[in-house]
């Protein structure tokens, strides 16, 4: 069952088109946003009503912007991220349009780092530094390689791929395993400590485009391929246990919501169409259309759900 969206949606204006939009996971740093862009990156704070009962209204502010001098094609929160301590730190590492990564660290006084990775051959897709200490990134790109990295930029293990790289992702449960997904429909697991991959996922033909690692239950994975999205239980299977078609032509992002894992979005095409599916239900209680793609994240505690679109982001309520 879908449904046009007739839930609540709130929304932060923005200057210029997003790209990619990530709230931060971490506790210290949930009420924190940070907003890609073609050429900057908006760092702002979120407050909820539903986090702060004396609040009536959602309300954003922002905190810095940082000039990134291309496109911001993704981008990922590091655990050292925290404004309630002094001295307050902002880290975030992003992949650009120009192939690199940088990892900026910022006090939001002075003291503001930029480092730039280079190795990299094509588009990075995705970008993700490890939850628990934030001392290693992997990005997957499209140059048929995983790579990690340390703080310093060093490159400390790169993984041939068959395929085009699409996503890459840590667990905080299990922080020395990386999932890796590969476009032509393979999801690994690597054991960080061998540098080997120890398990795998067959998403079958067709075209893999996004695949998450929910945090909620470290053995559950969701994909989309072509048009439908696919769910394993690592623990039975390395045949996908449910999928679905999601969007008619073809489905770009998912992400599981952070607070349930009963939650999952989509996003895709026709008409750069998110769609928000309750598992419990079997059913699509949020479904709406926007200007562009910009990316999809979901509030670490919340089921709030962020999507980039043309010079905003749109967030969509979900009731669990």
């Amino acid at each position: 069952m879908e449904q046009e969206n007739s839930t609540k949606q709130l929304s932060i204006d923005c200057k210029e088109p997003v790209t990619c939009v990530e709230f931060c996971p971490f506790e210290a740093s949930s009420h924190l946003i940070a907003i890609g862009g073609s050429m900057r990156i908006l760092i702002g704070t979120c407050v909820f009503p539903e986090e702060d009962k004396d609040l009536d209204k959602f309300e954003f502010h922002q905190v810095n912007e940082f000039h990134h001098g291309c496109r911001v094609d993704a981008l990922s929160w590091s655990p050292r991220t925290s404004l309630d301590c002094l001295p307050r730190c902002i880290r975030f590492c992003t992949a650009g349009s120009d192939f690199r990564l940088r990892l900026f660290t910022s006090d939001l006084k002075e003291d503001n780092t930029v480092q730039v990775f280079d190795g990299h051959t094509d588009y990075v897709n995705e970008v993700s530094i490890e939850p628990l200490e934030g001392d290693l990134i992997a990005s997957v790109s499209d140059d048929y390689t995983c790579r990690t990295w340390d703080q310093c930029g060093q490159q400390k293990a790169l993984f041939p791929l068959k395929s085009q790289g699409m996503s890459v992702a840590w667990h905080p449960r299990d922080p020395m395993k990386l999932m890796v997904a590969e476009k032509g429909g393979i999801i690994r697991f690597y054991d960080m400590r061998l540098e080997e991959p120890i398990m795998t996922l067959d998403a079958g033909p067709g075209m893999l485009l996004s695949a998450d690692w929910s945090w909620e239950d470290a053995a559950c994975v969701g994909a989309v391929v072509n048009g439908d999205w696919m769910i394993w239980d690592t623990t039975d299977s390395s045949q996908a246990i449910e999928s679905q078609r999601a969007h008619s032509e073809k489905a770009r992002y998912i992400r599981w919501c952070r607070s349930s894992n009963s939650l999952f979005a989509t996003l895709g095409q026709p008409n750069n169409q998110i769609k928000i599916v309750h598992l419990d239900h079997h059913q699509v209680p949020i479904s709406h259309n926007l200007p562009i793609q910009g990316g999809i994240s979901w509030h670490a505690f919340l089921p709030i759900c962020a999507a980039g679109g043309n010079r905003k982001v749109h967030l969509f309520t979900a009731e669990l």
